[in-house]
């Protein structure tokens, strides 16, 4: 298991390989459709929001504030990566994102631009998301609320030993491409008997 602890440099990034294991401590900001497409069509962060050498989540999480008025992460499950395909090389261009997490992989232009600006894709596990949740320590703020909702909001997270798989690595390599193309050699196989 590789342990990846801010910051999140370049160099630290281009030693991870496809299918590294990895726990991230650090902080992470949440980040789905709608942060997304308003980054991309040229929406500004707060400033005190720098997401140079940082990770996007793509996550809804399920957040609630406790008996002290702190808010607290109960379900952190990664939310479908692909859906952020249209956007997602830009901005980790334009933003200098080292890492993005997620499920199911992203595409072509995605893994170009984490090959181009030293960037990895990151493969969290579906369907465990209390689990995942244990491994977010504090939410240390939260931007967007008002114009985006609870699970659209950029939540701004502190992690530690948070559990993630390289599945897109930062030389051009895809696991998800990987499979696709072997499963498809398969089926065409079989198919064709």
């Amino acid at each position: 298991m590789i342990q990846l602890e801010a910051p999140f440099t370049e160099e630290k990034i281009r030693a991870l390989k496809l299918g590294d294991e990895v726990e991230i401590t650090g902080i992470i900001f949440t980040g789905r459709d709608a942060a997304h497409k308003y980054i991309h069509e040229g929406g500004e962060l707060p400033p005190d929001m720098d997401l140079k050498d940082k990770i996007i989540y793509h996550c809804g999480p399920v957040v609630i504030k406790d008996e002290n008025g702190d808010w607290k992460v109960v379900a952190a499950g990664p939310t479908t990566s692909i859906r952020e395909e249209p956007y997602q090389g830009d901005i980790i261009k334009q933003l200098g994102l080292r890492a993005v997490i997620g499920k199911g992989g992203m595409g072509e232009k995605t893994l170009a631009a984490c090959k181009e600006f030293g960037c990895v894709y990151f493969h969290a596990i579906g369907g465990a998301a209390q689990v995942l949740a244990s491994n977010i320590k504090r939410v240390r703020g939260v931007h967007f609320m008002e114009k985006f909702g609870s699970p659209e909001a950029m939540w701004e997270l502190e992690v530690v030993k948070f559990p993630v798989v390289v599945t897109m690595d930062s030389h051009g390599n895809s696991l998800h491409k990987e499979i696709l193309e072997k499963s498809t050699a398969v089926f065409n196989r079989l198919v064709n008997k």
